[in-house]
């Protein structure tokens, strides 16, 4: 008998062991984003949000919130709904994003690649419907690779171009980098003399403190060096 009921024991165990796991999986709070960018053409998010639900439904998902930009293009910089779905992960509210497709979250890689590197340092994951990505998997994470070695790769050919440029434009005499900035070196020096501070100096001329102090260096006469040769 006691060791039926030292059985009966486990198998009630090991059954709490798999309840739990199973609310363990169901806990797991995501936050829906969907993105049409005209609400002309027959574009509704609603589409995008009625996959999105059943996904979640089929996976056990705790939907906390969903967060939709209307009329809103892609390559804008702000979009209010993406905007506060970020401000939730960053209270780490959500345990998962879940979008339709790429698209509809980052307008470019380097966007997604950013965005992904920040839900990973949040502990959060990204599931992109359409692509079966999802980085709690390891075909996730090895996807968030990829895309993290390309945009790597972009940056450094940007990188590449803009020192070829540069040195292009060098070769051929062109001033390179911010423009010079016209300054009135008798001006400094006539304050200088009236007894202005360099914090007056630089609001009456508009320049930095370092340039009215080289400008007021230049305008001194160089005293010629111990040694040197007799001046004629």
């Amino acid at each position: 008998m006691a060791t039926g009921g030292r059985h009966a024991g486990c198998w009630a165990g090991a059954g709490m062991i798999t309840d739990l796991g199973r609310e363990k999986m169901k806990s797991k709070r995501v936050g829906l984003y969907a993105r049409v960018s005209t609400l002309n053409h027959g574009q509704d998010p609603e589409v995008q949000l009625h996959e999105l639900r059943a996904d979640c439904e089929r996976r056990g998902f705790e939907i906390i919130g969903e967060y939709v930009d209307k009329g809103v293009s892609g390559s804008r910089e702000q979009r209010p709904a993406l905007d506060k779905l970020m401000a939730v992960c960053r209270k780490r509210l959500v345990d998962a994003v879940v979008v339709y497709r790429y698209d509809r979250f980052a307008r470019s890689l380097r966007q997604l690649v950013n965005a992904l590197e920040e839900f990973s340092s949040l502990g959060i994951d990204f599931v992109s419907l359409h692509e079966g990505v999802d980085t709690s998997s390891p075909n996730g994470r090895l996807f968030f690779g990829i895309f993290a070695s390309i945009a790597q790769f972009e940056r450094e050919l940007i990188r590449d171009r803009v020192r070829s440029g540069l040195a292009a434009a060098k070769a051929k005499g062109k001033h390179v980098g911010r423009p010079r900035v016209a300054v009135d070196t008798s001006r400094i020096a006539s304050l200088r003399r009236q007894g202005r501070s360099w914090a007056e100096i630089t609001r009456e001329t508009g320049v930095s403190k370092g340039t009215a102090q080289r400008a007021q260096a230049s305008s001194l006469p160089k005293t010629p060096r111990a040694g040197g040769p007799p001046s004629a």
